[in-house]
């Protein structure tokens, strides 16, 4: 007999998961919103290309050590189960954030404060890690096509209204002097009571039965669990062209983000004389423009079959991308610089709407480890290369560093979004021609 969830526990999972995944990334995107006003509190300061490498590796350390915690909760939620995941990281977010709100500053500790506020950064990003996945893959593994689409794709929702709220945090901090302790305080807080509530959820419905045909075969046959292990289901693993597809889809998203929040905030501080303040500001404005565009996505995809919708916006990405050196060359105020932000962040292939449709196509006892390494994996590699490499190519290329940067990642996720479009059409879901319609 099929495990099934209740239409209550179904309200119950969705508004739990969204609800965490906002205070998760309230209190991961708290520190990389108010960078520019923290990193002079724990770093030390320097001539400005030094301050700009040192602000790199701050904001790569949350995404660095991704891999080991995607190891680690990918063991969790394949083993043990997708529930133990999300209550243990939304605990790990409220310590670290406890511990940043207490530390004292680079002016009282020296160097320590520095190293001690970097752990903290990558702790965060490691329990991120279970957090993402964990939510995705929980609502995945509990719902059906296509109401599945549009649950899944709120979590995009929920984590872009949790940068949001850091970034009204932060405006508040910098614009009339509200404690950024106090900031961290409330996030802590918040988190534990998050992972107290998260105890409540059951475990999803196919990993329960999936676990329970392995019981079965354990007491009808003459296998243990051991012998198991060996065979399919637990030793099955994912088809290395689909693991390539789905790392190439998680690339992209890093890279506009990075662009658009962390490299543009340098442009309006540098050529049009922003101050930290107003740089916060201008954010917060850009982050309701995100909002606005999960908000769109999680409604069409209910409407729309996923991958119809990643191919429409891809295209509009692309030409994007070829014209924005010529458009970023000719702005000359940061209103101007807003419209760029916004397009290029409203325009950006999201992989949320689809990524059911990813989950799917990878095998259940293999799922979070592959997927969750293969996502963290992408952000490490192309948080890195994009901070870094963008300090040189916009020295060598100026503007047309953007496109040199983002070209081979907009093909890169052009073929992984055709490959799934081909196992698609395999397996019979994809929808014809007549209709867009799910």
């Amino acid at each position: 007999m099929k495990h099934i969830l209740s239409k209550k526990e179904q309200r119950e999972v969705v508004g739990l998961l969204q609800l965490g995944t906002f205070l998760e990334y309230f209190d991961l995107m708290l520190f990389v919103h108010m960078a520019v006003l923290l990193n002079e509190l724990f770093f030390p300061k320097t001539d400005p290309h030094t301050t700009q490498l040192l602000q790199a590796f701050a904001f790569c350390s949350t995404f660095l050590l991704r891999p080991l915690g995607a190891l680690l909760f990918g063991y969790i939620g394949d083993r043990i189960g997708r529930k133990a995941t999300v209550v243990i990281t939304t605990f790990m977010m409220a310590i670290c954030c406890f511990v940043m709100a207490t530390l004292p500053t680079y002016a009282q500790i020296g160097i320590a404060a520095s190293w001690i506020i970097t752990l903290c950064r990558i702790s965060q990003g490691l329990s991120s890690m279970g957090e993402v996945i964990g939510a995705q893959l929980y609502l995945t593994e509990s719902f059906s096509p296509p109401y599945q689409f549009t649950v899944v794709a709120l979590i995009g929702c929920f984590a872009a209204l949790g940068s949001v709220a850091a970034l009204g945090i932060a405006t508040l901090a910098t614009t009339y002097e509200f404690s950024w302790r106090l900031a961290f305080y409330t996030g802590a807080g918040i988190a534990v009571v998050g992972s107290v509530a998260r105890n409540k959820l059951r475990e999803t419905p196919e990993f329960v039965d999936a676990k329970r045909e392995v019981d079965n075969s354990v007491r009808e046959g003459w296998k243990s669990k051991e012998e198991l292990a060996y065979i399919i289901p637990y030793h099955e693993k994912p088809i290395k062209k689909t693991s390539l597809a789905y790392f190439l889809i998680q690339c992209i998203w890093p890279a506009v983000f990075y662009f658009a929040y962390i490299h543009c905030g340098s442009i309006l501080r540098g050529s049009l004389g922003y101050t930290v303040e107003q740089c916060i500001s201008h954010s917060l404005k850009l982050s309701f423009m995100h909002l606005f565009a999960t908000l769109v996505l999680s409604f069409l995809s209910s409407k729309v079959y996923p991958l119809h919708i990643l191919k429409w916006m891809l295209g509009i990405f692309l030409t994007l991308i070829l014209v924005a050196p010529i458009l970023l060359n000719h702005i000359q105020t940061p209103s101007q610089l807003l419209v760029l932000q916004g397009a290029i962040v409203v325009l950006a292939p999201y992989d949320l709407v689809a990524a059911p449709i990813f989950f799917k196509h990878f095998p259940i006892f293999k799922r979070f480890t592959y997927t969750s390494m293969l996502y963290a994996i992408s952000r490490s590699l192309i948080y890195v290369i994009t901070s870094v490499g963008l300090v040189y190519l916009s020295k060598y290329f100026g503007s047309w560093g953007i496109s040199l940067l983002m070209l081979p990642l907009v093909v890169g996720y052009g073929w992984g979004v055709l490959y799934f479009e081909k196992l698609e059409r395999a397996a019979g879901n994809y929808p014809t021609k007549a209709s867009t319609q799910i």
